[in-house]
């Protein structure tokens, strides 16, 4: 998979900056919770796995300190090169084609990375690898079909559209060979890995103006594919933008699961 191949949101795309800012607004506290859990101090190795943009990476830093190791990869690392200097690696790698980029890792991180993975099965397995004994896995995805609406609240024309519109995105996601109900999985899975301690939560934003922002961004990002797919005209397009610019509905996210586990 090359950066304009099989993933639909292209981080080369101007929107994809918009994109990480609203995901950073959103998750980025409930990222740092979840690592503060499982254990990040000076010294640790850690391996960002799709890291994409550098709010994670930047955080790492801070906890591992120059002692410590940061090893970021993307298929695209185009807006890593603000942190790439020591302590921090950074690597253009396919998680779910390539071998990992080292071992004895004391934490491997993915947000948002798996259920666009088409291998993700060996995508899984190859961060298990990668940790050293008692190192820690933290999977954060989405399950866009345990909430697959971006107006749960579906009270008018405006929020009808816009449900319309993200059921478009999700065909286009299921086309390439996104997992919709991947999230959920998580716990099983990384049982199923071998690791113990396995713990799992979800957040899932409800109204924010990053939420609004996020979705402006994907719909101008993905505009062109939508109507190539014949799955909404400009003229729905134009119409949704405008009814997110004017801040009337309530845009939720797909709810994002968050699972840890422990190698033994």
């Amino acid at each position: 998979m090359t950066p304009s191949d099989g993933y639909l949101l292209n981080n080369r795309q101007d929107e994809a900056g918009e994109r990480f800012g609203a995901f950073a607004s959103l998750f980025d506290p409930v990222t740092f919770r979840h690592l503060e859990g499982v254990g990040v101090g000076p010294g640790r190795r850690c391996w960002e796995v799709g890291a994409g943009g550098t709010s994670v990476v930047s955080w790492l830093v801070r906890q591992v300190g120059p002692a410590g190791q940061v090893v970021a990869t993307d298929i695209d690392t185009s807006r890593l090169a603000a942190v790439a200097r020591p302590p921090v690696e950074v690597r253009v790698h396919d998680v779910g084609a390539d071998e990992p980029p080292g071992d004895g890792f004391d934490l491997v991180h993915a947000r948002l990375v798996l259920v666009h993975v088409p291998d993700r099965e060996r995508a899984l397995r190859s961060m298990v690898s990668a940790l050293r004994p008692g190192g820690m896995l933290l999977i954060e995805d989405a399950d866009p079909a345990l909430q697959p609406l971006i107006c749960p609240d579906e009270h008018g024309p405006e929020q009808r559209l816009a449900n319309r519109l993200r059921q478009g995105f999700r065909k286009l996601l299921a086309d390439r060979g996104a997992d919709l109900s991947y999230g959920r999985k998580l716990p099983r899975l990384l049982r199923e890995a071998g690791l113990h301690d396995v713990a799992a939560d979800a957040y899932f934003p409800v109204t924010s103006p990053a939420c609004t922002a996020l979705e402006s961004a994907t719909v101008r990002q993905i505009r062109g594919r939508l109507v190539a797919a014949g799955l909404a005209t400009d003229e729905d397009i134009d119409r949704h933008l405008a009814n997110v610019e004017a801040g009337g509905m309530d845009l939720a996210t797909a709810p994002m699961i968050s699972a840890w586990g422990r190698k033994g």
